[in-house]
């Protein structure tokens, strides 16, 4: 039996203020530093032998693997960090707040933006300085592979082709991934089989940590640490 744990960041500063986020690169909230803490404490629980550690080029997530490596005593010089983990890219939504947007374009429009399969919002100019080409940390991003907006169909994409091309040969390990909730959620469609129509139905919940038993390479068994703040796991 092997195991995959997957962290969605604790709350971040744009989290706290109800900002879409997507690519820009923004700091945990305090309170998001103490969900990480504990997300490490509830991996300490299992007493599992972590093999492999990887996380997005994002420092909320970074952060997130640093605090619960160091409630496990792990060292963290081994992360493997990948912008294919990233969360997904809003678009000209990017930095505005989910509830002015909301009364000013309807519920239901910014609903289907957060949770549709394959609607992306308008891109974000490139000039904006939230724009990923903007942003240091992706300077050595290939230019062609940085997104002006994306739909979770797009970022399905990515963080799938990924999974399968540097994680999935390691799946028989002990393996944790620091991301993000729409790099999760698509990770969560792909192993878990959920389709286009339910996966508008998942949610992720900020630095609660989804443990995932493999056996034979296929998923047997998946369930939060945090009882409390679990979430519908659809097909399981």
């Amino acid at each position: 039996m092997s195991h995959l744990i997957l962290i969605r960041h604790g709350q971040s500063q744009w989290n706290l203020e109800k900002r879409f986020t997507g690519w820009v690169d923004v700091d945990l909230a305090p309170n998001g530093k103490l969900e990480a803490c504990k997300a490490g404490e509830l991996i300490k629980e299992l007493r599992l032998n972590i093999d492999f550690f990887f996380c997005s080029y994002q420092k909320r997530a970074i952060e997130t693997l640093n605090l619960v490596l160091n409630t496990l005593r792990i060292k963290n010089n081994n992360i493997i960090k990948s912008w294919e983990l990233n969360e997904r890219h809003y678009g000209s939504l990017t930095g505005l707040n989910k509830d002015e947007m909301k009364r000013k374009l309807g519920e239901k429009k910014i609903q289907e933006f957060r949770r549709s399969w394959d609607i992306a919002p308008e891109p974000l100019n490139q000039n904006s300085p939230y724009h990923p080409l903007n942003i240091e940390i992706y300077k050595n991003v290939p230019r062609d592979k940085i997104p002006d907006t994306e739909s979770l169909k797009d970022t399905f994409e990515r963080v799938t082709k990924y999974y399968e091309e540097k994680i999935s040969d390691k799946i028989e390990k002990n393996i944790i991934i620091a991301a993000h909730g729409n790099s999760i959620r698509a990770l969560c469609k792909y192993l878990f089989k959920i389709s286009e129509k339910d996966i508008s139905k998942l949610e992720i919940p900020t630095g609660n940590p989804l443990l995932i038993e493999f056996e034979n390479n296929s998923v047997k068994n998946a369930r939060y640490l945090d009882k409390e703040r679990a979430q519908d796991l659809i097909n399981f």
